[in-house]
């Protein structure tokens, strides 16, 4: 969603009159609608009031990326935590594959600004992917290229996956590819 700048002032004003009020029984969150704009995330806008038909409807390229990345995390963190502690010292004993590996650790802050400024969006204002809530969605160090690596491991698995169950030792096949080449 392009909003011009004079159409943000305007929207930002009319937040405000709206809240100043305190009309009953809102649909729209001026709240929302403010954290959107100053977060420049309004392409979020079409996300949230899907009642409403608009013209400009295209999500970028990054919160795309973004979504991918959150959910195929979601689906990594589930399968792995649903293991029992044995089997994940196994993993670690065997596959040289840490606790840590298998948590989604978010972007880099300064170098991956936009990935992380729209993760945590996503998941704290359009309250997808309860399961990162609460978490710092900065990693402090670049983390874009090693998820594309990740995705790309798990996309080759992708369509064996029934009901977002990975057996174990995909599990471990896709992780233990994007260790090596992180580290290769």
């Amino acid at each position: 969603m392009n909003i011009t700048d004079g159409e943000k002032i305007i929207l930002l004003m009319l937040t405000e009159i709206y809240e100043k009020l305190d009309i009953e029984g809102r649909d729209i969150e001026p709240e929302f609608i403010r954290s959107a704009i100053f977060s420049d995330h309004t392409w979020s806008i079409p996300w949230r009031y899907t009642g409403i038909t608009f013209e400009n409807n295209e999500t970028p390229q990054a919160v795309s990326e973004v979504i991918e990345i959150l959910d195929m995390w979601s689906i990594i963190e589930r399968n792995y935590n649903a293991l029992s502690d044995d089997q994940k010292e196994q993993i670690t004993r065997e596959e040289d594959l840490t606790p840590d590996i298998f948590k989604f650790e978010g972007f880099d802050g300064n170098n991956e600004s936009e990935y992380m400024s729209a993760a945590s969006f996503i998941v704290n204002k359009l309250n997808r992917f309860d399961e990162f809530r609460g978490r710092d969605f900065n990693s402090h160090c670049p983390k874009i290229e090693s998820y594309k690596r990740i995705l790309n491991n798990y996309n080759l698995f992708y369509r064996d996956f029934h009901h977002g169950i990975i057996p174990r030792h995909q599990l471990i096949e896709i992780m233990r590819a994007a260790r090596h080449e992180e580290n290769g």
